[in-house]
């Protein structure tokens, strides 16, 4: 049995990663500082964990949460790209800021193994498709910028301090738990929620925007394999499906899943928005063992099934 932090615990990737490591009998701490995690998130698991609530910026706080512990699973985060648009400053606090003390703390307290959560957004609008790791990043929001940056210091903390990292680039994860009530959130929970609603989409563009949707059962399974693969260490790895699929073409899913009608209002693009990403996940396969457990369309479907299980209760 090994001693798992998750930073982030509360939020929607960081609850499914605690839910998976409890079932499998591991000792998980969280730390979450509530700003953008949930309670309920935590039903049912909050007996099974030592909850740490407060900031990855507190120093204090880092060093009692990973004091004995062996891997920290780093997801905290200020997640949209919108968000960041708006306060980069915030952005940039938490997302690098934080994470440098989050791998100071890590090295200090003897940590084996950092797995960090970047995101596919430091590839930017380049148009070579699929993107490999390999790949000169060309970030174009603020958040993008401050996920590769946390990238940079994992490498560095394990070139120079010999703390072993991962980061895993994330590719559009939804799933269960992801809040559709946040003026920030993903657009497949925002879809899902208008049409159960009874309301109609609302679309950025025309529509032909793609992205490889990774189903967050898929990125908890591979950062388990980052935490205890034995190699890797000081690797940078997408996560994803390897497929997308088009915005327009999501609704069309989601139409036939719900059994109703996808009719979207088009509206003018946003800033920093990418037009299309596909992840080669090549890398993660080689050196984590990486295979996708649930592919796009039985995601969709486990997540509307979950969200009419929340309207219904």
């Amino acid at each position: 049995m090994a001693t798992y932090v998750v930073t982030g615990g509360a939020g929607f990737i960081g609850s499914n990663i605690v839910a998976r490591l409890v079932d499998e009998g591991e000792t998980v701490r969280v730390v979450d500082d509530m700003s953008t995690g949930r309670a309920e998130n935590l039903d049912g698991l909050r007996e099974a964990v030592a909850f740490h609530e407060g900031s990855i910026c507190d120093d204090d706080l880092l060093h009692e949460a990973f004091d004995g512990a062996d891997y920290v699973l780093h997801q905290a985060a200020l997640a949209s790209v919108q968000r960041s648009v708006e306060d980069p400053a915030a952005t940039n606090r938490v997302n690098v800021e934080g994470t440098l003390k989050v791998l100071e703390a890590a090295r200090e307290c003897g940590v084996k193994r950092v797995v960090y959560a970047s995101s596919s957004s430091v590839y930017g609008d380049a148009p070579e498709l699929p993107k490999h790791e390999d790949m000169i990043p060309r970030p174009r929001s603020p958040y993008a910028v401050s996920k590769l940056g946390g990238e940079y210091y994992c490498r560095v903390y394990a070139d120079v301090f010999g703390l072993e990292t991962v980061s895993l680039r994330y590719f559009n994860v939804f799933g269960p738990r992801q809040d559709p009530a946040s003026q920030y959130a993903a657009v497949i929970p925002i879809f899902v929620r208008r049409m159960l609603a009874g309301q109609r989409p609302e679309v950025y563009g025309d529509g032909e925007q793609s992205r490889d949707f990774t189903y967050v059962d898929n990125v908890v399974q591979v950062n388990l394999q980052a935490a205890r693969a034995e190699g890797g260490a000081g690797a940078v790895c997408n996560v994803g499906c390897g497929e997308r699929y088009s915005l327009n073409e999501l609704l069309r899913l989601l139409g036939e899943l719900m059994g109703q009608p996808a009719d979207a209002d088009y509206g003018p693009e946003r800033a920093g928005d990418v037009k299309h990403s596909l992840a080669d996940i090549g890398r993660a396969r080689r050196l984590l063992g990486y295979e996708p457990e649930v592919d796009f369309r039985e995601g969709l479907r486990r997540t509307v099934e979950w969200y009419r299980e929340q309207l219904a209760s």
